[in-house]
């Protein structure tokens, strides 16, 4: 018997559970974005107009990413339909590039990996969140046909004009073009020129120009050679450029410090130094910079793009981190995770003003919190940041999740439209239904056992003797193989 023609009967155009990811669930993405949400949703998805923080605590397959596309989508349309007060998505949930660059950066390739991590600090997460949303920030200015809103930088004042500027010297991490070429043009878009930025070069070339000119016009007091003309000569010229050239030593001074600083990012000095060489003294002094191991300077960065994102029509900014698992450094380690995501657990950074962190977490790392001391606590002050200690599904709400899809799979000519209920004998009651899908936990294990019930229904009946409905025999005996196969999963002795 094809599967195809049971579902086909029962309505169904296509295999509903057929996806077990998220990230690739066609069906999820077209249909049950908006109608299926997890009992504590609002709860994460919070205020936009308020952006806060929220921990989630979830077991793979719980809905994690599922929550993170959620969030997204909302937040899209709440853009949409409020222009001036729009929210600043940055989605930090690849972290494979950011730790490329640590691990190299500290020349430790042979050490390991646990040494590595136990480098990484909250500002090496705030240098990542930052590079994530100046580059967002300036291919959206740049790129007018970027799959995300245009932003026109007119409306910035000088200052903030200087604030892009200095971001994008320091956190664009492009690879679409030459970073100094989008710097000059961003420079260009923003309408930022500074004649004191370039009055050190002019004075050089004039005075070398006034030189040659005076060479030329008295020759004779060069010739015979004397070295009292040649000796004045050097001197007018090192004069002429000796304003450039501390100018330049400053920036090439800065420009290796914020080099050496920025662990996860890819930064060459040369490129630094010219973009910084085109600022004016005094617009880059008394400006923070990365040019230290500390999260002030960081802080005072964050809240600098903060305000050029109010001017630019967004009212608040939400970061989402996921998948912090599956980094190859970390290799869905719970010690390698908790030395990745603990930096991230400071009270002053998931309170920011402004700024809401959606940390969804996998369990594992549930099991430390209790293992914490106080000073921890007192530094992230978990009991304020809107905490989901475990991402649970009852029964009932797995029931729903399914009937959804089947919903979402059904053919629309239909006048009623399939039930999870309708595939099922009625030897399985609804009580024995919904405590059977209870044990199933989370959505993913739900895809499977359910995938699983209708490949083995069909592979027992013929075409020629079909049967439009699941045997209670067969439910509980698919349900008991694949129980021993999710303790397995759980042991770690199983691929689930």
């Amino acid at each position: 018997m094809k599967l195809h023609d049971f579902l086909a009967h029962h309505g169904i155009r296509t295999n509903p559970f057929a996806e077990e990811d998220a990230q690739t669930d066609q069906v999820f993405k077209a249909h049950c974005l908006e109608g299926t949400h997890h009992a504590a949703w609002d709860k994460i998805y919070g205020d936009p107009n308020e952006p806060a923080t929220a921990i989630v605590f979830g077991e793979k397959g719980a809905g994690k990413t599922a929550l993170r596309l959620q969030v997204t989508r909302k937040l899209k349309e709440h853009n949409d339909s409020h222009p001036a007060g729009r929210v600043f998505v940055v989605e930090y949930d690849d972290f494979n590039p950011f730790l490329d660059r640590f691990r190299t950066r500290l020349g430790r390739r042979g050490h390991s990996v646990e040494r590595t991590l136990s480098q990484w600090r909250l500002w090496d997460h705030i240098d990542a969140i930052l590079a994530l949303a100046v580059t967002d920030l300036i291919d959206r200015a740049l790129l007018p046909h970027s799959d995300a809103a245009f932003i026109d930088l007119k409306t910035l004042d000088r200052h903030q004009s200087r604030d892009v500027l200095l971001l994008a010297a320091a956190y664009d991490q492009s690879t679409s073009a030459p970073l100094l070429e989008r710097w000059k043009l961003l420079r260009r878009r923003t309408q930022y020129h500074s004649w004191r930025a370039v009055k050190p070069l002019v004075i050089g070339v004039l005075v070398t120009a006034v030189l040659v000119a005076l060479v030329a016009w008295k020759h004779d007091w060069f010739w015979p050679v004397s070295r009292w003309p040649y000796a004045g000569l050097a001197a007018a010229l090192l004069g002429g450029w000796t304003p450039w050239l501390l100018h330049s030593l400053r920036r090439l001074k800065i420009a290796r410090r914020m080099g050496r600083q920025m662990r996860v990012l890819n930064h060459k000095t040369g490129t630094l130094w010219q973009t910084l060489n085109r600022i004016a003294g005094a617009d880059l002094d008394g400006q923070p910079l990365p040019t230290s191991q500390r999260s002030d300077d960081r802080y005072e960065l964050l809240a600098k793009l903060q305000g050029v994102l109010r001017t630019l029509g967004f009212s608040g900014m939400v970061v989402l981190v996921d998948r912090v698992d599956e980094p190859y450094l970390v290799n869905g380690s719970s010690e390698h995770m908790r030395a990745l995501i603990w930096p991230l657990l400071d009270n002053k950074l998931l309170k920011h003003p402004g700024l809401g962190l959606k940390l969804l977490l996998p369990i594992e790392l549930a099991y430390y919190l209790d293992r914490e001391d106080r000073d921890f606590y007192q530094r992230a002050r978990l009991d304020k940041q809107n905490m989901i200690p475990s991402l649970v599904w009852s029964g009932e709400a797995l029931f729903d999740v399914a009937n959804t899809r089947i919903r979402a799979c059904a053919d629309t000519s239909r006048e009623k439209p399939p039930a999870l209920r309708d595939l099922i004998d009625r030897g399985v009651s609804d009580q024995r239904l919904i405590e059977a899908l209870r044990v199933l936990r989370v959505p993913r294990h739900l895809f499977k056992f359910l995938y699983r019930l209708l490949v083995a229904h069909c592979d027992a009946h013929t075409d020629e003797a079909p049967s439009w409905t699941i045997s209670a025999s067969l439910f509980e005996s698919t349900l008991a193989v694949f129980q021993k196969d999710l303790d397995a999963f759980d042991r770690g002795v199983g691929p689930g």
